[in-house]
C-alpha cells in the first residue's frame, strides 16, 4: 500500500493527479489528511525544484507612496520586491545562523571591534557592472548619512568607519559587537552600484530577478536574471499584486488569480484550509501586532498614562478573538521565546483597577485618540474596538479613527502619536532593540529615549559572558515593559497560504514573513 501511495504522490507532484484526487484516494486507503500531506510534501521536495512558469503573489501592505529605494522599505510588499532584485552582504540562514550572500566569508578581530567581509568574486549587477568593495562602502555611507531616512540608521550608528581593502570591506566599530553579521543582514542594506547614491530607486542589484515593471501599490513584475550567480529563482517570472483587503486577497487565492498570499485572516484560516487545492502554513516567530505611543508627545509623555493603557488591554481576548489562537500573549516588550537569549518576565495582566489608578495619578482626564487601519495588521480595527471596550471598563475613553489603507505607512505610522502597527521581529535582541528602541534609530516609532537603555544595549554587544548578556537583555526588556511606548498584546504566527500549483514552501523559517521574504525565489511552479 505504501508503494502505491508513493506512486500516487509522485503523480500528484508531476501534475498528473490533482491534490484533491490524491487526498481522496489516500483517504480511501486509510491515510489521514496529515500523513497524506506529509507524504506529498516530502515527495515534492525529493523531486527537487522545477524551473519555469510564473508565480503570482497576492500581498497585503503596499501603497502608492511606496518606493523601490531599499532604505525606505516599510512593509511586506517592499520586502518581497527588494528580495527579488537585490542582496545584502550576508543573510539569515534557515537554521537561524548567518550565511554568505555577496560576502563569501567574514571574520572578526579578537575584540569583535573590527570585522572584515571578503566579497564573492565574479558577481555582477543586473546592468552588467561588477560588484566592488567601493560599492559596499558607498551603500553603507548612504544609509548612515546625516539626511538619510533609512530604516537601518539605528544599525549604522554603531559603525565608526567602513573602508575598502582590495576585494574586502572592513568595518570598524565604536565598541565590540558579536552580532554585526546579523545587523548587516537587514533587508534595507541592499548593495547597489555606487551605493545607490545617484538613483536609489533604480532597482539595479545582484538578485535572482530583474524588475520589468513597478506600479506602486498595485503590481510588480520581475523576470529571471540570466546572469544570477546563485541558485535562487525557480520561476521565469514573478508577479506581485497588492491586495490589501483581506476578503479580496483570500478570494484571489481561491479563484486561482494568485498562487501565494500572506496574512490569511486568522478568523477564516481553518475555513480557507478546507479547500482541497489550498494549504495554509503557520509559523510561530517574533512577529507582533502592537499599539505604539510616542513617549515624547502628550499625553503619552506621562508614564502613568502609558501604564494605564497597558493595564487596560485584555491580551488574552486579543489572542482569542483577533488571532483565533494563531499566536501568543505579549508582555509590552518586542522579545519573545523565539529569541536566542530570552528570559521570561512577570506577565502583565489585564487589571482595570490598576489602569484606573494610573490614569488618575497621571492627571489626564480627556479622551485618547487611536488611529488604525486594516493595513497595519489583519483585524486591527476590530482589535482597536476591543481595546476601546476593555478601557471603558477602567473609565478610560478611547476614540478610534479609521485611516485609509493607502498611505498608512507614510502618513500615520512613525508620524502620529498613537496608532496600530506590526513588527516582523528580528533574529537577535540586539537587532530588534537597535532598529526600533535605540534613541537615535530612525525607526524608533515609540520615540523612546532612555539613556540607561542605550548604554546597556551598547554594553551587551561587547559582553562575551552569555549569562551576563542574557540578564542584560532581560533588564532591557523590563525597562521597555515598564517605561516604553509599546503596547504589545500579542505575538502573531505568520499565517500564509499557497495553492497546489506551487511547491517548495517550508514552514518555520526564522526571520520575516513568507520564508523570510524569499518565497517568490524559492518556490517553484509544478509541472
Amino acid at each position: 500500500m505504501n508503494r502505491h501511495m508513493q506512486y500516487l504522490a509522485s503523480q500528484a507532484v508531476a501534475g498528473k493527479l490533482s491534490r484533491r484526487d490524491f487526498l481522496g484516494k489516500a483517504a480511501a486507503l486509510g491515510f489521514t489528511a496529515v500523513s497524506a500531506n506529509l507524504l506529498l510534501s516530502s515527495t515534492a521536495k525529493a523531486a527537487g525544484p522545477q524551473k519555469g512558469g510564473t508565480i503570482r503573489l497576492g500581498l497585503q501592505g503596499g501603497s502608492t507612496t511606496d518606493s523601490l529605494d531599499p532604505a525606505l522599505v516599510t512593509n511586506t510588499v517592499g520586502l518581497m520586491v527588494t528580495r527579488l532584485w537585490g542582496e545584502t552582504l550576508v543573510e539569515l540562514a534557515e537554521d537561524g545562523g548567518i550565511e554568505g550572500k555577496l560576502a563569501e566569508s567574514y571574520e572578526a578581530s579578537d575584540d569583535a571591534k573590527t570585522w572584515t567581509f571578503k566579497l564573492r568574486s565574479g558577481v555582477t549587477y543586473s546592468n552588467g557592472q561588477n560588484v566592488t568593495a567601493e560599492d559596499v562602502v558607498k551603500t553603507m555611507e548612504r544609509h548612515s548619512g546625516e539626511d538619510t531616512k533609512s530604516g537601518a540608521l539605528g544599525i549604522m550608528r554603531g559603525i565608526k568607519d567602513v573602508r575598502a581593502d582590495g576585494d574586502s570591506v572592513v568595518f570598524e566599530l565604536d565598541s565590540p559587537n558579536a552580532d554585526l553579521p546579523y545587523l548587516l543582514a537587514d533587508y534595507h542594506l541592499i548593495i547597489q552600484p555606487g551605493g545607490g547614491m545617484d538613483d536609489p530607486a533604480a532597482a539595479i542589484g545582484t538578485g535572482p530577478y530583474i524588475m520589468k515593471s513597478s506600479d506602486m501599490g498595485v503590481r510588480f513584475v520581475a523576470e529571471k536574471n540570466p546572469n544570477y550567480w546563485g541558485d535562487l529563482g525557480n520561476a521565469d517570472t514573478v508577479e506581485i499584486i497588492v491586495i490589501n483587503d483581506d476578503t479580496a486577497r483570500v478570494a484571489a487565492l481561491q479563484s486561482g488569480q494568485v498562487d501565494v498570499i500572506d496574512r490569511v485572516p486568522p478568523r477564516t484560516a481553518k475555513l480557507v484550509e478546507r479547500a482541497p487545492n489550498i494549504t495554509v502554513h503557520s509559523t510561530s516567530a517574533a512577529g507582533h501586532y502592537v499599539f505604539i505611543m510616542h513617549c515624547n508627545t502628550a499625553p503619552f509623555d506621562n508614564n502613568d498614562v502609558r501604564l494605564a493603557l497597558k493595564y487596560g488591554i485584555n491580551r488574552q481576548e486579543m489572542v482569542d478573538k483577533i488571532l483565533n489562537g494563531y499566536g501568543t500573549v505579549g508582555n509590552d516588550t518586542p522579545i519573545n521565546a523565539s529569541y536566542p537569549m530570552y528570559t521570561e518576565l512577570e506577565q502583565r495582566q489585564f487589571d482595570p483597577d490598576k489602569a484606573m489608578h494610573h490614569l488618575k495619578k497621571s492627571g489626564h482626564d480627556g479622551a485618547i485618540l487611536l488611529r488604525t487601519s486594516d493595513n497595519s495588521f489583519p483585524g486591527a480595527p476590530d482589535a482597536s474596538a476591543l481595546f476601546q471596550q476593555s478601557l471603558a471598563g477602567a473609565g478610560i475613553k478611547l476614540d478610534v479613527k479609521r485611516e485609509p489603507n493607502d498611505g498608512y505607512w507614510s502618513e500615520v505610522w512613525n508620524a502620529k502619536p498613537f496608532c496600530t502597527s506590526y513588527w516582523g521581529g528580528r533574529p537577535t535582541q540586539d537587532q530588534m532593540f537597535t532598529t526600533a528602541y535605540l534613541s537615535t534609530a530612525d525607526w524608533n516609532d515609540t520615540r523612546f529615549n532612555n539613556e540607561q537603555f542605550d548604554q546597556m544595549l551598547v554594553a551587551a554587544r561587547g559582553e562575551l559572558d552569555v549569562a551576563k548578556r542574557t540578564q542584560m537583555y532581560a533588564d532591557m526588556s523590563t525597562i521597555l515593559r515598564d517605561e516604553g511606548g509599546l503596547i504589545c498584546p500579542m505575538f502573531n504566527d505568520f499565517v500564509e497560504a499557497t495553492t497546489d500549483k506551487v511547491d517548495g514552501f517550508v514552514e518555520g523559517i526564522p526571520g520575516q514573513v513568507l520564508m523570510n521574504g524569499y518565497a517568490a525565489s524559492k518556490l517553484w511552479v509544478k509541472a
